[in-house]
C-alpha cells in the first residue's frame, strides 16, 4: 500500500504521524521501550495534542530482535497469532548512554538514537546491516480505511530481496508490490498461495513481520531504497533475524516459526494421479498402474483426485460406490502392487454431503454474523466452510481422516484454503480477516497430526497448496495449478526457489503442467525438472498424465530419470534432513549456496538440489539451454564431464540428460537401488569423491530411512594424499574418485581396488584410512 506521493507530497487522503524524536526509554522484563513523538519536543506545549508511539524492544532468541510498534494499546486481540517459539531466559543485553540505547542480542544490535533526530540502526558487531531512519515508524489514518501502521527499512546499494512466500513474479523482489491475501490465482500472476511475511536479502538478514492478516509490501517501489510493510490496525510487530549467512538466517526463522518435518522416504518417488476431471474406476486405475509397471517405470504413490468421491457431494469422505463398489478391497490390491494411497480432500463442506447437517447442527460450521452457516455456489453448491477454531469441529473431521487411514489411505492432498471469507464470526471469536490467511495452518495441521497419530512420527506426508508461516512443518507443499507450457515451467520454478527462501524445505509441481495438455516435448522436458525436484507428481486437469499418452520416447525418458531419482535418494534424504534441521531447503537458490559470487544472485532458471548437486531445466523443444557455474572443477553427473567454472555455458541436450553438474570437493552418495525410493540405503552404497582440492575437506552422511547416520565419511586432501574418517554401520560400500586419477594404494584398511574405485566389503565401527593418488 503506497501513502506518499513522491518524495515530498503525501496521498490525498492520509494523514501520517512519524517518528521524529525519542522522549524516555524504560527497561520491562528484558524489554527496551522507547516513547516516540511524530513532532520535536522543544517546550511543554508541545507534549499536548499529540500521540506518541510506543516501540518496544525484545529478543526471543539470539541473533534475533523483535520490535513492537504501538500507537493505542486498548486494542483487543482477538486473534490468531503465529505460533512462535522462544527460548527461556533472556538473549538481550540493555546499554543506555548520553547518545544512544542499545539492545544486544547474539551477534545483533539494536541501536536507538537521542536527541533531535529519530533513528534506530541494526548492526552485524560494527556493520549496520538496516535501519528505520526518522518518520519511517508511523502511525496512518485514512477517512475511508481507518488506521495503518507501517514501517521502512533502508535497503543498501547492490542488496537483494528475496522470499515472501511462492511468488511466481521475477526472483528478486526489489521493486514490487507485494500483498500478502492468500488467493487460488495460478502460477501465471501475481497471486499466491502461499503468503509469508518474511524476506531475506543477500546481506545475510532477514525480517519476519509477525502479522498472519494482509500484509502489504513495497520492496524498493514506493521508495527505492526502503522495503515498507504496513498492516491495518493500531500495532506492528516484526523481527530482524541475523545470520550473518543466508543459510543461518533461514535457520534462525525457522527455529522462530518451526522446522519442516521430515517426509517419509516413500514421498520421495514418482507420484501418479488419476488427474481431475477425468474419468475414471478402479479398471482405469489398475490399467495405468499395471501399465507402468509393464513398461518398467517405477511407481511408488497412487493419488486419487476429487472424483473418488460423489459429484456435489465433496467433501463427504464418502467413496462413490457407483465408481469404487469396493474401496477396502481396492486398495489393499494397490498396496499389494508396493504402492501408496493418496486421496484428495479439502476443507468444504457441501451442502448435499452428508457431513453438512451434522455440521451444522454442532456448529462445526463457520457461520455468518447472524448465526447462520455462511456458503456460497463457487466450487460446489451451498458450500460451506469448516470452522478449525472450533477443537471439536476439529476432531469431527479427523475422525472421518482417521477412518480412512484406517481403510488403507497413506496421505492426503489437501487442496484450496484459500478463498476463506471475511465476513463471518469464528467460534473462538476469531478476527476473520487475520483468520483468512491463517486458515490454512490450522487446516493442514489438523490432517497432518492426523496421519502422525496412525502412522507415527516421520511418517506423515501432505501434498498441500495453500500456507501461510509455519506452514513447513507440515510437508510436502506443491505449486497450484501451471498451463502446460514452457513459461509455466519456469514461472513454477520461481515460485519454488521463492517458498524455499520463505522456510520451506520441500516442494513440487505437476509435471507438464496442470491446465490443457502439453505438448511431448514439454512433457519430458518437464519430466527432468519434476523428477530432479524434491518430489514428483504426475497430474493434470482435463487429461491423463500416464507417460505412453505422450509418445513412446515419453516412456523412456520417465523411466530414465525416476530411475536416477531412485539411485540419488541416498545423497537427497541427507539432503532432506538438512532440511528439518537447518531449516535450509532441498531445492536452493543459486544465491544460497554461493552468496559470494554476485551472478548467483539472480539466477532464477537453475538451481542447487542440496549442497552439492546443479540443476539447470531445459525450457524449449530444441534443447538449447544456458546456465551459469560458479568457479571450481564440476562434474556433468551423467556424461562424467569434467569442466571449469567461473562462466556461462551454452549447449544443447537430448530429452535424456540436462545440465547436471556436481559440485567440486562433493562426496555424493549413489544406491545400490534404482526402483524405490525407500530401501537401505548403506546397503552397496557407492560414495563419489568430485575434484577434492588440495587443502580441502569433503563430507556426507548416508542414513537409514528414520534418518539416523548409517555411514559417515569425511575426506581431507594433501598433495596426493587423501585421508579419510568413516563411522560405518559395517556393510559394503565402494568409493570412486571422480577427478582425481587412479588410486596408488590405500593404507588403514583392507579394500579391493580397481583403477579410481576402492571396494570395502565392510567398514569397523570406526575407521581411518589413506587413499595415495597416482
Amino acid at each position: 500500500m503506497k501513502f506518499t506521493d513522491g518524495n515530498w507530497l503525501i496521498r490525498e487522503g492520509y494523514d501520517v504521524l512519524g517518528a521524529v524524536q525519542v522522549h524516555d526509554f524504560e527497561q520491562q522484563d528484558g524489554k527496551l521501550i522507547a516513547y516516540a513523538s511524530p513532532r520535536p519536543i522543544l517546550t511543554r506545549s508541545n507534549m499536548l495534542d499529540t500521540m506518541l508511539l510506543t516501540v518496544q524492544f525484545h529478543s526471543p532468541l539470539p541473533g534475533v530482535i523483535g520490535v513492537k510498534l504501538i500507537h493505542h494499546a486498548g486494542v483487543v486481540d482477538r486473534g490468531p497469532a503465529f505460533e512462535l517459539s522462544a527460548q527461556s531466559g533472556s538473549h538481550a543485553v540493555i546499554e543506555e548512554n548520553e547518545n544512544e540505547a542499545v539492545l544486544t542480542s547474539g551477534s545483533l544490535s539494536v541501536r536507538i538514537r537521542k536527541g533531535p533526530e529519530w533513528a534506530v540502526d541494526f548492526y552485524r558487531g560494527s556493520e549496520r546491516i538496516t535501519g528505520s531512519t526518522q518518520k519511517s515508524m508511523a502511525y496512518i489514518t485514512e477517512k475511508n480505511n481507518g488506521a495503518f501502521m507501517r514501517e521502512e527499512l533502508d535497503l543498501g546499494v547492490g542488496e537483494w530481496v528475496y522470499g515472501l512466500g511462492e511468488r511466481f513474479t521475477p526472483f528478486v523482489r526489489n521493486g514490487q508490490v507485494v500483498d500478502l491475501w492468500n488467493k487460488d490465482g495460478g502460477t501465471s500472476s501475481e497471486q499466491s498461495y502461499k503468503n509469508i511475511p518474511f524476506y531475506i536479502t543477500n546481506k545475510g538478514y532477514g525480517v519476519f513481520v509477525n502479522h498472519p492478516e494482509l500484509v502489504s509490501f513495497e520492496v524498493a517501489s514506493e521508495k527505492v531504497k526502503k522495503v515498507q510493510f504496513s498492516v491495518a490496525g493500531e500495532s506492528l510487530e516484526y523481527f530482524v533475524i541475523d545470520g550473518p549467512s543466508m543459510k543461518e538466517v533461514l535457520g534462525k526463522y525457522t527455529d522462530l516459526t518451526g522446522k519442516p518435518s521430515l517426509p517419509p522416504a516413500w514421498t520421495f518417488g514418482l507420484w501418479l494421479t488419476t488427474s481431475f476431471t477425468t474419468n475414471y474406476d478402479e479398471a482405469t486405475v489398475n490399467s495405468f498402474v499395471d501399465g507402468m509397471a509393464e513398461r518398467d517405470l517405477p511407481l511408488h504413490v497412487f493419488h486419487f483426485d476429487c472424483f473418488w468421491m460423489r459429484e456435489f457431494h465433496w467433501t463427504d469422505f464418502k467413496w462413490d460406490e457407483r465408481q469404487f463398489p469396493d474401496p477396502v478391497g481396492m486398495l489393499a490390491r494397490l498396496k499389494e502392487k508396493g504402492l501408496k494411497i493418496c486421496v484428495w480432500i479439502n476443507p468444504y463442506i457441501a451442502q448435499r454431503s452428508r457431513l453438512f447437517e451434522e455440521g451444522k447442527q454442532n456448529g462445526y460450521l463457520v457461520k455468518k454474523p447472524n448465526g447462520d452457516v455462511w456458503q456460497w455456489d463457487l466450487w460446489q453448491p451451498g458450500m460451506a466452510l469448516v470452522d478449525f477454531t472450533n477443537p471439536a469441529a476439529c476432531e469431527w473431521y479427523a475422525g472421518y481422516l482417521r477412518d480412512l487411514v484406517d481403510m488403507g489411505v497413506d496421505s492426503f492432498k489437501t487442496d484450496f484454503g484459500e478463498r476463506i471469507p471475511t465476513d463471518v464470526a469464528y467460534h473462538d471469536g476469531s478476527d476473520p480477516v487475520k483468520m483468512h490467511n491463517f486458515y490454512t495452518y490450522l487446516y493442514n495441521k489438523v490432517v497432518f497430526e492426523v496421519l502422525e497419530e496412525k502412522l507415527g512420527k516421520n511418517e506423515a506426508a501432505l501434498f498441500a497448496r495453500s500456507a501461510t508461516a509455519g506452514g513447513q512443518k507440515f510437508p510436502v507443499h506443491w505449486g497450484g495449478d501451471c498451463y502446460a507450457d514452457y513459461e509455466s515451467m519456469a514461472e513454477s520454478l520461481r515460485g519454488g526457489l521463492s517458498l524455499g527462501m520463505s522456510g520451506f524445505g520441500f516442494w513440487s509441481h505437476d509435471i507438464g503442467g496442470f491446465e490443457s495438455t502439453a505438448p511431448a516435448h514439454v512433457f519430458k522436458r518437464w519430466l527432468a525438472f519434476g523428477l530432479l525436484s524434491s518430489h514428483s507428481r504426475l497430474h493434470g486437469s482435463k487429461s491423463y498424465r500416464v507417460p505412453w499418452a505422450y509418445d513412446t520416447e515419453a516412456v523412456d525418458v520417465t523411466r530414465h530419470f525416476t530411475k536416477l531419482k531412485s539411485r540419488i535418494m541416498p545423497y537427497l534424504f541427507n539432503t532432506a534432513v538438512q532440511a528439518t534441521e537447518q531449516g535450509v531447503p532441498s531445492m536452493r537458490a543459486m544465491v544460497l549456496e554461493f552468496p559470494e559470487d554476485p551472478t548467483s544472485e539472480q539466477l532464477d532458471r537453475q538451481y542447487m538440489l542440496g549442497d552439492s548437486l546443479l540443476v539447470a531445466p531445459i525450457f524449449n523443444e530444441a534443447g538449447k539451454v544456458t546456465y551459469y557455474l560458479p568457479e571450481g572443477k564440476w562434474t556433468h553427473m551423467l556424461s562424467g564431464d569434467i569442466v571449469e567454472g567461473g562462466k556461462w555455458f551454452k549447449e544443447t541436450y537430448d530429452f535424456f540428460s540436462l545440465p547436471l553438474f556436481v559440485r567440486p570437493n562433493s562426496i555424493i552418495a549413489l544406491g545400490a537401488n534404482d526402483l524405490r525410493p525407500d530401501y537401505d540405503y548403506a546397503d552397496g552404497v557407492q560414495l563419489e569423491l568430485h575434484n577434492l582440492a588440495d587443502g580441502r575437506t569433503a563430507e556426507t552422511i548416508v542414513r537409514d530411512l528414520k534418518g539416523l547416520p548409517e555411514l559417515t565419511i569425511s575426506a581431507s586432501r594433501s598433495g596426493n594424499s587423501i585421508s579419510f574418517k568413516l563411522k560405518s554401520s559395517g556393510k559394503p560400500f565402494s568409493l570412486s574418485l571422480k577427478g582425481l586419477g587412479t588410486i596408488a594404494s590405500v593404507e588403514g584398511v583392507s579394500a579391493e581396488v580397481e583403477g579410481a574405485v576402492a571396494r570395502f566389503s565392510a567398514g569397523a565401527a570406526e575407521a581411518s584410512f589413506t587413499i595415495t593418488i597416482q
